[in-house]
C-alpha cells in the first residue's frame, strides 16, 4: 500500500537548528521524527538563494542546467514535468500550504492558483516570504486586513529596512496571525476535514526561520542571547579570496559594520525561537494525523531550501558556501517508524535537496523523468544500497561548490578553485586552502570531475519563462 505523504518545509532553516544537532533551539518533535527516522547529516542545497534552490527541487536540474542560479522573477513552466504532477498523476489527492517561491510574489498572489493546478497541486493556500507579505496579497494578508493589523505589519517592515535590517525584535502579529503559525493551522485544518481512506499528498511550507528576526511572543523572548553558541569567526584569508565572499565582505547588507556581538546573540536567539515555534506547529500537524489513524501509513519528510549565517564568519543571510548557508537539515520518517518507535539511524552520506523530490517520487510509485538528475533516498532507507552520491554540488552566481567526503571547493566560472576546506580536519571553515601547493593535485581531480559532470548535464530551455526575469 502506498503511503500518505506530509512533505514539511522551512525556509533559511539551518542544519544546525535542530535541536539534536546544535542544541541551542529546542526541536522535540523534529528531534522525535530524527530519532525514530532517519537524520541525514550531510544534506546541500543545490544553490543558496530561494528560488534557484527550489526550482532545482521541483524539476531535479542543477542551477545550471535550468538557467536559475541567483534570485531573479521568473516563473516555473508547468508543461515541464515535475514531481508534483508525476504525484498528482500517480493518483494523490495533492495539497499546498505556505511558500513556493515557483512564480514572482508580485500582485495577488491568488491569481496564480490556475498555475499551481498545473503544477500538480490540487488545494493551495499560498503565502509570501516575510518581506514579500508587505504588498503581495494572500489568503493570509486578507485576514490581516480584516483583522486590521496588517498597517502595523507593513510599518513595521519598513523601519527595520530603513533603519537596521538585522535587529532583532517580536513581531507586531498577536501569534495566532503569525505566517507560520497561519500555515499550520491551515494545513491542520485540511488534514483533519479529508474524507478517510483518501491516499493524499501534502506540503506544508513554512514562511520562517527566514529573516527578518521577528519571532513572535513568547517565542521572541523563549531563549537568552547570552545562551547562545558564539559565531564562526571570520576565515583566514576569507577576506581576500577571489570567490563569492569577497564582495560579500564589501557589502553593508552581508557584512555591516555595525554588526556587533550584542546583535548576533539577539538575531540567534530570536532565531532559534522561530526554530521552536515551528517545531510545534509541526507536531500539532503530527498529532493531528495521529488522531486520524493515519500515522502508522503516513511518509513524513522535513527539509530546508537553504541556511543562514547569523553571524557566522561575520556575515548575514546566505549567498555563499560556508555550512551554515549551504547545509539544510533532511529527516526521513518511513510509514511505521514513529507509530512502531523504530531506532532511527543517522546517515552520513552526500546528499543534495533535489533528492527530496527523487525520494517522494519513489514511495509514491510515481515513476521517474526525463533529464532527471536527483536521486531517491528509498533504496538507502530500506538499505537495499549503501552509497548516494560521489559528490554534492551547489551553485551560485556561475560559482560551483562540489563537496566530497573529505572536501569542500569553491570553482569559479573558469573552474578555478577560489576557497577550499578540510572537511575532516577544519569542519568550522577556518583555514582556506584554495592556495595550498600541496592540495593541488586533489583540487585537479575534483576540477576533472567537475567538468565532466557538467558536460553530462547541459543546459535545458524552457524550463522557466523568464519573460518576467528581475533581479
Amino acid at each position: 500500500m502506498r503511503p500518505n505523504i506530509l512533505f514539511i518545509m522551512a525556509d533559511q532553516f539551518r542544519a544546525d537548528a535542530l535541536g539534536s544537532i546544535g542544541g541551542y533551539a529546542r526541536t522535540p518533535n523534529l528531534d522525535n521524527l530524527a530519532a525514530k527516522g532517519w537524520l541525514f547529516t550531510n544534506t546541500f542545497a543545490n544553490s543558496v538563494e530561494c528560488i534557484p534552490s527550489r526550482i532545482s527541487l521541483a524539476t531535479g536540474l542543477y542551477p545550471h542546467q535550468t538557467g536559475v542560479d541567483r534570485n531573479f522573477e521568473c516563473t516555473l513552466n508547468p508543461d515541464y514535468p515535475n514531481w508534483m504532477q508525476a504525484v498528482r498523476a500517480a493518483g494523490y489527492r495533492t495539497s499546498l500550504f505556505g511558500k513556493t517561491h515557483l512564480h514572482p510574489h508580485v500582485g495577488d498572489i491568488r491569481d496564480r492558483v490556475e498555475l499551481m493546478h498545473r503544477y500538480g497541486l490540487q488545494t493551495v493556500d499560498e503565502t509570501v516570504g516575510p518581506r514579500a507579505s508587505a504588498y503581495v496579497r494572500s489568503n493570509l494578508t486578507e485576514l490581516w486586513e480584516t483583522k486590521k493589523v496588517w498597517d502595523a505589519y507593513r510599518a513595521d517592515i519598513l523601519d527595520r529596512f530603513a533603519t537596521k535590517a538585522f535587529v532583532a525584535r517580536s513581531s507586531p502579529l498577536p501569534l495566532e496571525l503569525y505566517y507560520d503559525c497561519y500555515v499550520g493551522s491551515v494545513a491542520r485544518a485540511y488534514l483533519n476535514d479529508l474524507p478517510p481512506g483518501e491516499t493524499w499528498f501534502c506540503w506544508v511550507s513554512f514562511v520562517g526561520p527566514h529573516e527578518p528576526w521577528d519571532a513572535p511572543e513568547p517565542y521572541a523572548s523563549m531563549y537568552a542571547p547570552a545562551d547562545m553558541p558564539a559565531p564562526r569567526p571570520v576565515t583566514l584569508h576569507a577576506t581576500e579570496t577571489r570567490g563569492l565572499l569577497k564582495p560579500l565582505y564589501q557589502s553593508a547588507v552581508y557584512s555591516p559594520d555595525d554588526l556587533s556581538a550584542v546583535d548576533i546573540a539577539a538575531m540567534r536567539a530570536n532565531y532559534a525561537g522561530n526554530v521552536t515555534l515551528i517545531d510545534d506547529e509541526i507536531g500539532k500537524i503530527i498529532e493531528t494525523i495521529h488522531r486520524r489513524g493515519e500515522l502508522d501509513r503516513t511518509l513524513i519528510v522535513f527539509t530546508s531550501d537553504h541556511g543562514e549565517m547569523n553571524g557566522d564568519h561575520g556575515l548575514l543571510y546566505k549567498a555563499n558556501f560556508f555550512d551554515p548557508a549551504i547545509k539544510v537539515p533532511l529527516i526521513i520518517a518511513p510509514p511505521g517508524f514513529v507509530y512502531r518507535g523504530a531506532r532511527g539511524v543517522t546517515c552520513s552520506a552526500l546528499v543534495e535537496l533535489m533528492d527530496v523530490g527523487a525520494t517522494i517520487m519513489a514511495y509514491a510509485e510515481a515513476g521517474e523523468l526525463s533529464h532527471w538528475q536527483a536521486r531517491s533516498l528509498r533504496d538507502l532507507v530500506d538499505s537495499r544500497v549503501s552509497n548516494h552520491r560521489e559528490n554534492a554540488v551547489s551553485e551560485f552566481r556561475g560559482h560551483t561548490c562540489v563537496v566530497s567526503e573529505r572536501l569542500k571547493v569553491e570553482f569559479d566560472s573558469l573552474l578555478n578553485p577560489v576557497l577550499a576546506f578540510d572537511r575532516t580536519s577544519d569542519p568550522q571553515e577556518q583555514a582556506d586552502l584554495s592556495l595550498d601547493s600541496d592540495r593541488q593535485a586533489e583540487f585537479a581531480a575534483l576540477k576533472n570531475w567537475l567538468q565532466s559532470f557538467m558536460n553530462a548535464t547541459p543546459p535545458l530551455s524552457a524550463v522557466v519563462d523568464r519573460s518576467s526575469r528581475r533581479q
